[in-house]
């Protein structure tokens, strides 16, 4: 490469020496547009709809009485395995974690919540006609439904984060009205553990009944042991869970109704708008010293 077309290549570089320089030059061009945009940030930030978020924190528990209930027997039991599996019943091992935890944020769970409290008319107030009693739609396919209201929360309200380390679940509610969203946070996590209580129960008096069936149609001592042991791992789970309102998911941190707003936050929003002044003004000094050369 010779002098010439080095000297050619440093003439067409752009220094921060005449960037600055450009700005120094138009300084009060920079420092009304930098003010514009962070007042504007600022002002939509006090403007926009706020939105808040309630947390409740919860622990799946495990709910297995049959690894400290079924003792010697568990022996027996183990020779007798594909009776259980028969009846439905889990022996030696325990789903419930991951099962809660499906639960809490199935689809089935949140249509049911949305509809029990009529919650449609709150997620869709702008189409709503409250004096009226209708929706305000032009099109019939424009109506909300539990399955555009359940994919909405998917979506934008409900999070479910578990932490890897502790094992701990949280289950995050996004909404614009602070009461609101920790209601419904709690109120998710009620239905699920009512919802889970009254599964456990309905199958533990399925299989209650089966194997007494099972027990009357043999004389043999061993096959009875086990399912008199089985019988007795059903009553417990069964009593457990008529006994324990928190049977599946145990809350820890119940949602509180935040003071504060998630977002928008106007001071991030102000620090925003004045990085985005400055940042804009460096890149307008730039495009127009290329533009002159």
């Amino acid at each position: 490469m010779d002098a010439q077309t080095q000297t050619a290549i440093r003439s067409d570089e752009i220094s921060l020496k005449e960037i600055l320089q450009l700005l120094l030059a138009r300084k009060w061009w920079v420092i009304s547009f930098t003010l514009l945009l962070t007042v504007s940030a600022t002002v939509a930030a006090y403007v926009l709809p706020k939105e808040y978020r309630a947390s409740v924190v919860i622990s799946a528990v495990a709910n297995a009485p049959e690894n400290s209930k079924m003792g010697g027997l568990s022996s027996v039991v183990s020779e007798f395995s594909g009776l259980a599996s028969l009846a439905g019943i889990n022996v030696g091992t325990d789903t419930r974690k991951a099962e809660s935890i499906a639960v809490l944020q199935s689809e089935a769970l949140t249509e049911s919540y949305i509809r029990d409290n009529d919650l449609l008319p709150i997620l869709y107030a702008k189409r709503w006609d409250a004096r009226a009693k209708r929706w305000r739609v032009a099109k019939p396919e424009q109506t909300p439904t539990l399955w555009k209201a359940n994919q909405l929360f998917k979506r934008d309200i409900r999070t479910v984060t578990t932490d890897t380390k502790t094992g701990l679940v949280t289950l995050t509610i996004t909404w614009k009205d602070a009461q609101q969203a920790a209601a419904w946070a709690n109120g998710l996590v009620k239905l699920a553990n009512d919802y889970l209580r009254q599964k456990t129960i309905d199958e533990s008096e399925r299989n209650i009944a089966y194997l007494k069936e099972q027990a009357a149609k043999t004389d043999v001592v061993g096959i009875r042991q086990a399912v008199y042991a089985l019988m007795e791992n059903e009553i417990d789970q069964e009593m457990l869970a008529r006994g324990s309102e928190e049977y599946a998911l145990k809350v820890l941190d119940p949602a509180f109704a935040p003071e504060r707003p998630y977002s928008p936050q106007p001071m991030i929003w102000m620090l925003a708008g004045l990085f985005a002044g400055v940042l804009l003004s460096f890149i307008a000094a730039f495009v127009r010293i290329a533009w002159e050369r």
